[in-house]
């Protein structure tokens, strides 16, 4: 067991301190790794550890759990084996036929799976307020998927009119605020229901974890319905994942913050580059959507942008061919920079432009970045 201080710090120092939790057995202040998959009984049958099995329920689990629905305001959290995990699981919870609305610019990965689970009515829109209010079916749309900054075009979405226009309509609300983070953007206090993170990314940061989460404002029947399938599912991470999951999210607040600042200096120094189209980037004031992520992205508007090369497909994958400092991978949120052909990755079916480039800002020296691509960009 472990203690745990109370609550009434900033976010900053929540993080930092991981809720404060003392190993109460050595007084430890990083916690034991509890690799058990099993739980004994008491001689009457009962669990007075409250836990029977691992898929159930596990220990690894209560620190990283308990730090994210702090950072997000929220009453309870899950982890899970990967953010499509996390993610599939709320559409799953939904009856056949029921009808969601989501965007068309989204993790290009779920709107796939979206586009094909046939067990659900689809309606895939556009990033402003008047397109989901046009989508919604009152009495039979039962969730709306919002993503905001949605990747890889960053378009923002109103997360707290959607979600007055869902709820009116009797819908639930899930946001996905993997881009954002709770360092600029908390959706449950903005109107959502659900959040979801792809763990794996900025809340982990190091690039070595694959994890998901859900967290929820209340302890409402679909949230009990979504813990009951993630038992059934057993789409839990491991007790490692778990341990570096929350060892990542002490350093949330430093690192979001710096990968930002860095973001939004090179947004605006791409932006007079001669081989550069457009810089796609919430920051700027001429993005669309950019007084809107002024107003419900606190303190920055995150580490992602893209940018459109001019001269076509060619010369996007030419220029990240000349890189030497950013690594051309998959994925994003780590603490380095990473730079990816979005269009080569999802297909002829991608909505994504074939000249762009996405670019996932890390801490480094923000001039050793530019000079990088500068020189790349010819």
């Amino acid at each position: 067991m472990q203690k745990k201080t109370h609550n009434a710090h900033s976010p900053e120092t929540l993080a930092a301190q991981a809720l404060g939790w003392i190993d109460e057995d050595s007084g430890a202040v990083v916690p034991p790794l509890h690799l058990s998959t099993t739980f004994e009984r008491a001689p009457d049958n009962s669990f007075p550890s409250g836990r029977s099995y691992a898929r159930a329920d596990s220990p690894a689990f209560n620190q990283a759990e308990a730090l994210l629905a702090a950072l997000e305001g929220g009453t309870e959290a899950m982890v899970f084996a990967s953010g499509m995990a996390a993610a599939t699981c709320v559409f799953l919870s939904l009856a056949p036929g029921d009808h969601i609305v989501a965007p068309q610019v989204m993790y290009w990965a779920l709107r796939d799976w979206l586009a094909k689970a046939s067990h659900l009515e689809v309606s895939f829109v556009g990033s402003n307020t008047a397109d989901f209010q046009q989508a919604l079916i009152p009495g039979r749309t039962r969730l709306v998927w919002i993503e905001t900054p949605a990747n890889p075009l960053w378009d923002i979405t109103d997360i707290e009119a959607v979600a007055r226009l869902a709820h009116q309509a009797g819908a639930q609300v899930a946001v996905d605020s993997t881009v954002a983070t709770p360092v600029f953007t908390r959706p449950l206090a903005l109107g959502a229901d659900i959040v979801m993170h792809s763990a794996t990314k900025y809340l982990n940061g190091h690039s070595d974890v694959v994890a998901g989460a859900l967290i929820t404002g209340e302890n409402s029947d679909f949230w009990q319905k979504l813990k009951a399938l993630r038992v059934q599912f057993g789409s839990i991470p491991g007790p490692f994942e778990c341990y570096l999951l929350a060892r990542g999210m002490r350093t949330l607040y430093p690192r979001v913050r710096l990968a930002a600042a860095n973001a939004l200096a090179l947004a605006r120094r791409l932006g007079n580059h001669p081989k550069i189209a457009q810089v796609l980037y919430p920051g700027l004031p001429e993005f669309p959507g950019h007084e809107i992520a002024a107003r419900q992205m606190q303190g920055g508007f995150g580490g992602m942008l893209s940018i459109r090369v001019r001269g076509g497909e060619d010369a996007a994958i030419a220029a990240a061919a000349k890189l030497r400092l950013w690594k051309r991978a998959t994925s994003l949120g780590g603490v380095e920079s990473l730079v990816e052909h979005r269009a080569s990755v999802e297909g002829p079916d991608s909505p994504c432009p074939r000249d762009l480039l996405r670019l996932s800002v890390g801490i480094e020296n923000v001039d050793d970045l530019y000079a990088d691509l500068a020189q790349a960009l010819g």
